[in-house]
């Protein structure tokens, strides 16, 4: 590069551009948007507004600082490239031109160059301009064309690469710095500058694919830190070297084609890429085919673009049934191909040859046979195979079936199987061996989608399929079914009604005559002889049943035959019952309501007849002449042909429930009629004509329901009390087993204790009449609970027999028995100091009773004085009566 300055060739202004073509040295490869040089326009009016322009906008665009961009990236030929820049005034229109010749740079031709070229120096630049004043630097400054750098350089390092200085440097000391990415900045260190010389250097090996491009400014200040001058940019771009391989996106590539494709079909398209600059040789790539496999029907069956990587067929004969897939080993080279000096690298792209219908469905015999039973649907007869040579499951190999011939009435369907592709000829509708004995059908085949263009093969395939219906034994069936019958009702038991007979339909079965027999009847009128089928009555034909609707009454026959297996059928017989006059009107409703008074006292009455016309309405209503009062006291009016209207003939009628006979003929011929009684409660009424002593008439007459109701109280009520009663005795029966046997009144021991009170006084109480009882009320040992004993029983030992008092006692035994109880104990050895009977020595004093030791003296119970016992109460009444009687 020749070093740029900014000279003064001549003192004088004039506007324009200072050269007439301007040459410039850039690099081979073009970045869009990269700067390229700048152009110089001389402006004697600084405030002119100059526009800039290029003759190949489209390339080149010239900034409104003059710098001239490049509009895309590119490589430059080796021949230089020209075009113009132009400038325009905006006001005067003006325009001056300039021819700008662009040559690309000498290759690099390795460290040796060092030798033999000469540092360049980049200068500030500066202009002049002629004024009053002295000279003065221009503001606006120059663009320096970018330096280039080859990447991996070898060094050594650090590697001098322009000398910076300014023009002022003779009469000042200055000191010189770089700022921006590489210096200053991350990645710091890349390039250093000699402060004093102002020698620019770069310290290491530079990689492009990491950075291409370091935009670095230069500055210049004097001693004191002054700026000297303006900052200049200088551009380094790295130069791209040859460093990287090509890389496939994938490893392995996979495409389709089909078969049968035309040479020219696209297939795919496989990408590499190359970190080295695309724009030069190290990152264009080309490729090619280095291998196939398997190699047939040819070697060559595909090829690709070298340059866009697009693989298409160069071949015919592409058959899925024979290669189904391709495999082919792709190779990418740099330096466009240049197989010395290009790197290269490999990979896979594997070709599926995709299936067409190029064959057609074929049938593995040409005639097939089947059999079928009569009268049975969605049964598989015959099994329909083909083959296909297409890829299984696709819409070329899959089969469908349609019958052509032989069926003419759809008895048959034919279905395709989706795994194994096989036709299933089905029965839809009811075949009969009768009518039909075997059917020949006509079918084809094809695929669901066309065959392909070009092939040589029918597009279907035909087969016969022979169907032997089975004869089978059918069921009997009635004719007709069902068999409509009108019959006046009341036809009497034995009547024969109809004859409701069944065909077979097997004509070619030796059988036995059918059978019949009753299946419904569900007023059981009807027989049927089982021979011949002939139904006579059983009971009388009502059409009022309840088993007659809408006239109609059905019944149902079974017929049966004797083949194998028995089949049988079921026919319904309709009777429809025509009607006669067997039934008389009623009277509705059966109770009525109405006032003691004549007005208002009117009752409406309906009359009701289970007939139909004309045997039912109009209906003629009036009274019986017997009994006489009924003319006397009511009279009616028909007022419809179905109502009519009963009221009082006299002006009052005592309160109370009256039967009215009402007698009803109706319309028929002849003439039904019926006396119906009509209960009709006569009350007390208001102004309006609403009873007020609804109550008592009612109470008077109670309904039968009502005295069901009041019975089935009645019946609850003696229920409880009955069960309440027997609840009573159970809970006296259990309490009397846990008390004595005695009754307690007849108990003197408790008598005398619940006192407290003896003959000696409140203070002698050192008594004890257990004895008193009767021993035959002691419990027994038996059931006494262990470990329990009063405190004045004796040990248990032997003892002897004491005298047992007897169930129904006279009254004066009780001293007879306590003194042989005091003799037995005098006896006992046992008995002392356990009988208490010998603590009663002291009685006390101040009683007013007799002392006990009379018991023990001769004088005689007559002596005794027992009145005072009235006085102790109801609870010594008992022996008051005994003792206190007097000589009774």
């Amino acid at each position: 590069q020749a070093p740029i300055k900014a000279t003064c060739e001549d003192m004088s202004c004039k506007t324009g551009f200072p050269e007439d073509v301007h040459s410039a040295v850039v690099s081979r490869s073009v970045h869009g948007g990269q700067p390229l040089l700048n152009v110089r326009f001389r402006s004697c009016d600084r405030n002119k507004k100059i526009h800039f322009g290029s003759s190949e906008p489209e390339d080149f665009r010239v900034g409104e600082d003059g710098v001239v961009y490049a509009e895309r990236s590119f490589q430059l030929s080796a021949e230089p490239t020209e075009f113009v820049v132009s400038a325009q005034d905006k006001e005067t229109q003006q325009e001056w031109q300039m021819r700008v010749k662009l040559t690309p740079e000498p290759a690099f031709t390795g460290a040796s160059e060092k030798d033999q070229r000469k540092i360049e120096e980049i200068i500030f630049p500066w202009q002049q301009y002629k004024h009053s004043s002295p000279l003065k630097r221009q503001k606006r400054d120059w663009v320096i064309p970018p330096i280039n750098l080859p990447e991996n350089s070898k060094g050594p390092f650090p590697q001098e690469l322009v000398r910076i200085r300014s023009d002022r440097d003779k009469s000042l000391s200055l000191r010189y710095s770089v700022t921006g990415p590489g210096a200053d900045q991350p990645p710091t260190g890349i390039f250093i500058i000699n402060p004093i010389s102002g020698q620019l250097s770069v310290t290491k090996p530079l990689d492009r694919e990491q950075i291409a491009s370091f935009h670095l400014r230069a500055h210049a200040v004097d001693v004191n830190g002054n700026q000297v001058e303006n900052p200049i940019d200088i551009v380094i771009n790295v130069i791209d070297m040859n460093d990287n391989r090509p890389e496939f996106l994938h490893q392995v590539w996979n495409g389709t084609v089909p078969e049968g494709s035309k040479p020219g079909t696209y297939v795919m398209t496989v990408t590499a890429i190359d970190a080295d600059d695309p724009n030069a040789q190290n990152g264009m790539l080309r490729y090619r085919i280095l291998s196939q496999a398997p190699s047939s029907p040819s070697p060559n069956m595909f090829t690709i673009n070298n340059e866009t990587g697009d693989i298409i067929t160069v071949a015919a004969g592409l058959d899925r049934e024979k290669v189904q897939q391709y495999t082919l080993i792709i190779q990418a080279t740099d330096m466009e191909g240049n197989p010395t000096y290009g790197l290269s690298n490999t990979a896979t792209a594997v070709i599926a040859v995709t299936d067409v219908n190029d064959n057609p469905p074929e049938f593995t015999a040409m005639t097939f046979y089947g059999e079928v039973p009569e009268n049975r649907v969605d049964v598989v007869v015959a099994n329909l195979t083909v083959t296909d040579k297409d890829q299984p499951h696709t819409p070329a190999w899959n089969a469908m079936y349609r019958m052509t011939g032989g069926d003419p009435t759809g008895r048959f369907a034919i279905l395709t199987d989706p795994n194994s592709n096989d036709g299933l000829v089905t029965v839809v509708k009811p075949i009969d061996f009768e009518t039909n004995r075997m059917f020949v059908l006509t079918v084809a085949a094809e695929n669901q989608v066309p065959l392909a263009k070009g092939i040589q093969h029918p597009p279907q395939s035909t087969a016969t399929v022979s169907i032997t219906v089975i004869d089978v034994n059918e069921s009997p069936y009635f004719v007709p079914n069902p068999k409509l019958v009108r019959q006046e009702e009341g036809l009497l038991a034995g009547s024969m009604l109809t004859t409701f007979t069944a065909q077979d339909p097997d004509r070619y079965m030796q059988q036995t005559s059918l059978r019949y027999s009753k299946l419904s009847d569900p007023a059981n009128w009807l027989k049927i002889d089982p021979v011949n089928g002939q139904i006579t009555t059983t009971a009388v034909l009502d059409r009022e049943s309840i088993y007659v609707q809408n006239n109609m009454y059905n019944a149902t026959f079974l017929a049966s035959d004797n083949g194998i297996p028995p089949m049988s059928g079921t026919g319904t017989l309709q009777i429809y019952l025509l009607d006669i006059n067997d039934n008389a009107p009623q009277v509705h409703p059966k109770e009525a309501t109405t006032c003691e008074t004549m007005q208002p006292n009117a009752i409406n009455i309906t009359a009701v007849d289970p007939d139909i016309d004309p045997n039912a309405g109009p209906f003629a209503f009036e009274l019986p002449d017997t009994p006489a009062s009924i003319k006397r006291n009511w009279t009616i009016v028909r007022i419809s042909g179905d109502h009519a209207q009963l009221s009082l003939r006299i002006r009052f009628l005592e309160a109370g429930i009256y039967d009215v006979p009402i007698v009803i003929t109706d319309s028929g011929n002849p003439h039904a009629s019926s006396t119906s009684l009509l209960k009709v409660k006569v009350c007390q009424c208001d102004l309006n004509g609403d009873c007020t002593d609804v109550d008592r008439i009612v109470g008077a007459g109670l309904g039968t329901g009502a005295i069901i109701a009041i019975l089935l109280c009645i019946i609850i009520l003696l229920i409880l009390v009955l069960m309440f009663v027997v609840w009573m005795k159970r809970r006296d029966k259990e309490r009397q087993a846990k008390q004595l046997l005695i009754d307690p009144e007849d108990d003197v021991r408790d008598n005398i204790l619940k006192y407290d009170e003896e003959g000696g006084g409140e203070e002698d109480q050192d008594y004890d009449l257990s004895q008193l009882q009767q021993p035959d009320t002691v419990e027994p040992d038996a059931i006494k609970p262990v470990g329990i004993r009063r405190l004045d029983e004796r040990p248990i030992h032997a003892e002897p027999q004491y005298p047992v008092r007897s169930a129904a006692p006279h009254p004066g035994d009780i001293g007879d028995f306590i003194n042989e109880g005091l003799k037995a104990a005098d006896n006992d050895p046992t008995a002392p100091p356990y009988d208490s009977l010998l603590v009663f020595d002291y009685e006390g004093s101040g009683s007013t009773a007799g002392s006990l030791s009379s018991l023990n003296s001769s004088s005689s119970g007559g002596e005794q004085d027992y009145d005072y016992l009235n006085d102790w109460g109801p609870r010594f009444k008992k022996l008051a009566d005994m003792y206190g009687g007097g000589d009774d």
